[in-house]
C-alpha cells in the first residue's frame, strides 16, 4: 500500500446519505401490476451512515455529517446510530423534507431486482455545513465521502480535505451517482466501488467473472490517480490494485438473506485495516468477510459486528 501518514487514532469524518430502509424479499417469481407475496423489514441506511456504524462496531471512533428531518424516523435513527458508538452530534436537521428513504425489492434468491429512493434532503447537505464544520477535517484521520452528496458539497470536501492534508475515500453509490466522483479520482486515497460503479467510472466493459480483467479496470482507476482501489465483485469475491500490488480474494461462500449494506461494510472494513496498519491484502480479506456476515443478516449493518467475528470468518 502507498506511504499515507493516518493518524488511526482521530476520528474518522463521515459525510453522506442516512435513511430508512424497506427491503422487501418477494418469496415467488414477480407479478406486474399486483401485489406479491413478500418478506419485508425495515433498518436505519444511507452508505455513509452504514459505513459509520460498521466503523463504530469495529472499534474505531467516527463521526458522521449528515441531514435528517425533523420526525420520527429521524430522531430514532440518530437515537440508533448514536448508541451503535458514532458521534452524530454534527448532523443536520431540517424540517423541508422527511429523512432519506431506500426502498429495495428482492427476487426469491435475494438478488436486488430494482430500487427507488428519496434523498431530496441532501440537498440541504450544503457548502455552508461543511465549511461551518471544518474544524472536524482537522481532526480526523481520515474523511469519507459518498456520491449521494450534491456537487458543491462534494466540491468543499474535497478542498477542506486537501486543505488540511487529510486522505479522503470515497464511494460511489450507484453507476448513476458514479460520474459525480469522476473529477476527484487523483485526490482519492481510496475508491471502492462495485462492478457496475467502476465501468461507470472508467468507461471500461469488463465481467465480474473474469478475475484478470476486473484487475485490470482497478489499475486503470489508479492510474487515474487514486492510491487504492477496491473492486466488489459480488458472489465473485473482491479484486485490489495500488501502483505497487494487485490482486483477488475471492467471496466468502455463504447465504444471501439480503444484499443491502454488504458493500458498505466491505469498504468500512477495508478503512478500518488501513487505519490499523493492516497489508492491504489482508484489509481486502476482512473486507470480503464482514460483507459475507451482512449478506446473511436481514438488515443493512451487522448490529453484533466485532473484529474477533471477521478472524472467525477468515479462520484465523
Amino acid at each position: 500500500m502507498p506511504e499515507i501518514n493516518i493518524p488511526g487514532d482521530n476520528p474518522v469524518l463521515v459525510i453522506g446519505a442516512a435513511g430508512l430502509d424497506v427491503v422487501g424479499r418477494i418469496e415467488t417469481e414477480i407479478k406486474n401490476a399486483t401485489s406479491n407475496p413478500a418478506r419485508i423489514r425495515a433498518s436505519y441506511g444511507g452508505v455513509a451512515r452504514n459505513v459509520a456504524e460498521n466503523l463504530a462496531r469495529l472499534g474505531q471512533p467516527v463521526r458522521l455529517l449528515s441531514v435528517v428531518g425533523k420526525d420520527q424516523i429521524g430522531d430514532e435513527m440518530l437515537a440508533y446510530t448514536r448508541d451503535a458508538g458514532v458521534d452524530v452530534s454534527g448532523v443536520f436537521r431540517t424540517a423541508k423534507f422527511p429523512t432519506g428513504f431506500y426502498m429495495g425489492v428482492l427476487d426469491p434468491r435475494g438478488r436486488l431486482k430494482f430500487a427507488i429512493d428519496d434523498m431530496r434532503i441532501l440537498t440541504a447537505l450544503n457548502d455552508s455545513y461543511l465549511l461551518y464544520n471544518a474544524d472536524l477535517f482537522e481532526s480526523a484521520s481520515l474523511v469519507f465521502v459518498d456520491a449521494n452528496l450534491p456537487g458543491t458539497t462534494l466540491a468543499i470536501s474535497f478542498e477542506l480535505a486537501r486543505k488540511y492534508n487529510i486522505p479522503i475515500c470515497a464511494d460511489p453509490t450507484t453507476s448513476t451517482l458514479a460520474p459525480r466522483i469522476t473529477p476527484y479520482l487523483s485526490q482519492l486515497h481510496l475508491i471502492a466501488p462495485n462492478s457496475a460503479e467502476a465501468i461507470a467510472l472508467t468507461g471500461q466493459q469488463f465481467d465480474p467473472a473474469d478475475q484478470t480483467a476486473a484487475i485490470e479496470v482497478a489499475r486503470l482507476l489508479v492510474n487515474k490517480g487514486t492510491n487504492v482501489a477496491v473492486i466488489g465483485l459480488a458472489e465473485n469475491g473482491v479484486c485490489y490494485a495500488t501502483s505497487e500490488t494487485s490482486g483477488h480474494i475471492p467471496a466468502v461462500r455463504t447465504r444471501v438473506t439480503d444484499p443491502t449494506g454488504a458493500g458498505d461494510a466491505m469498504t468500512a472494513a477495508v478503512i478500518f485495516g488501513m487505519l490499523n496498519d493492516i497489508d492491504l491484502d489482508d484489509a481486502v480479506r476482512m473486507g470480503a468477510s464482514a460483507a459475507s456476515l451482512t449478506l446473511r443478516h436481514p438488515g443493512t449493518v451487522l448490529p453484533t459486528l466485532t473484529l474477533q467475528m471477521l478472524y472467525d470468518e477468515l479462520g484465523l
